[in-house]
């Protein structure tokens, strides 16, 4: 990644359409009612994301997320996602993402997508995904990660996926809170852990975590910054300004209005660029 020609690196985006794959409208539900939980109904593929960011001089992450045990839904294939950041090279990363059910299956296509395709890190959803982050049934890729000492995003706090549908789509909450990658912090120090998302409700358990372990980031993306709870404003200006990475969830969130909220949510002048760019730039071993 040309991280120099880049005015900011958003480390949370997602893609949300196969050119592969044949669509696939099993769970189409969940869908309808994240629509209606965030506002919007953007599809775009990932080529037109793609050239969205580009047209913006912003960098980015992209990843799927994998939740075919849970869910029942086929994934968009990482191989094409790593595809479209090698041949965007100067702007995108790939991420991958595994469903922890598949155990050293899941293990052997981590080593092979790291090896073969190119994907610099992994992305997990407990909830969606339906496991503890300490369940050592992920252990094998944890492994995987440790070893070749890249990050991992952890989704954290509430979940727009499953919200107003009957039972929550059947996704507990519990799964995501960010005290549970305590114990991932400390069996795998070498894997770097990035909580997704102010972690409504459990904001402070997440700073806490963060600011004990060294190997723990936060990424502030899924809200509009003019929504951040107070104590994570205080902690990216202090205790943690190299450790808070900007990240939208595109698309249920775009970079220009989390920028233009970003201005005003009463962030110091000084730990502004580190969290759009440079904290993610030695996240992901650009310098």
């Amino acid at each position: 990644m040309d991280h120099q020609n880049l005015i900011a690196i958003d480390i949370h985006t997602h893609a949300e359409v196969s050119c592969w794959n044949p669509f696939d409208n099993y769970g189409e539900e969940y869908d309808r009612a994240a629509d209606k939980y965030f506002g919007s109904n953007r599809r775009p593929t990932i080529a037109e994301t793609i050239a969205y960011y580009r047209e913006r001089k912003i960098g980015l992450v992209m990843f799927t997320v994998d939740s075919e045990s849970k869910l029942g839904r086929r994934r968009i294939p990482n191989e094409e996602i790593a595809q479209a950041a090698r041949e965007n090279s100067d702007m995108m990363m790939a991420f991958a993402s595994i469903d922890p059910h598949k155990g050293k299956m899941g293990a052997r296509e981590a080593e092979r997508l790291i090896k073969e395709e190119g994907v610099k890190g992994f992305k997990f959803h407990p909830t969606v995904q339906g496991y503890h982050p300490y369940d050592k049934m992920a252990w094998p890729i944890y492994e995987v990660i440790n070893e070749h000492k890249m990050p991992a995003i952890f989704h954290t706090g509430h979940s727009g996926i499953g919200s107003g549908m009957r039972c929550g789509g059947g996704l507990r909450l519990e799964y995501s809170n960010p005290m549970h990658l305590d114990d991932v912090a400390i069996d795998w120090p070498d894997m770097q852990i990035v909580m997704a998302h102010p972690s409504f409700p459990w904001q402070d358990e997440a700073l806490s975590v963060a600011t004990h372990k060294p190997n723990v980031w936060i990424d502030l993306s899924g809200w509009s910054p003019k929504y951040f709870p107070k104590q994570l404003v205080q902690y990216a200006n202090t205790l943690l300004k190299d450790r808070i990475l900007f990240g939208s969830d595109y698309p249920l969130i775009t970079p220009e209005r989390w920028m233009k909220d970003f201005e005003v949510a009463g962030f110091k002048p000084e730990v502004m660029p580190g969290i759009l760019k440079g904290n993610a730039v030695r996240l992901l071993g650009l310098a």
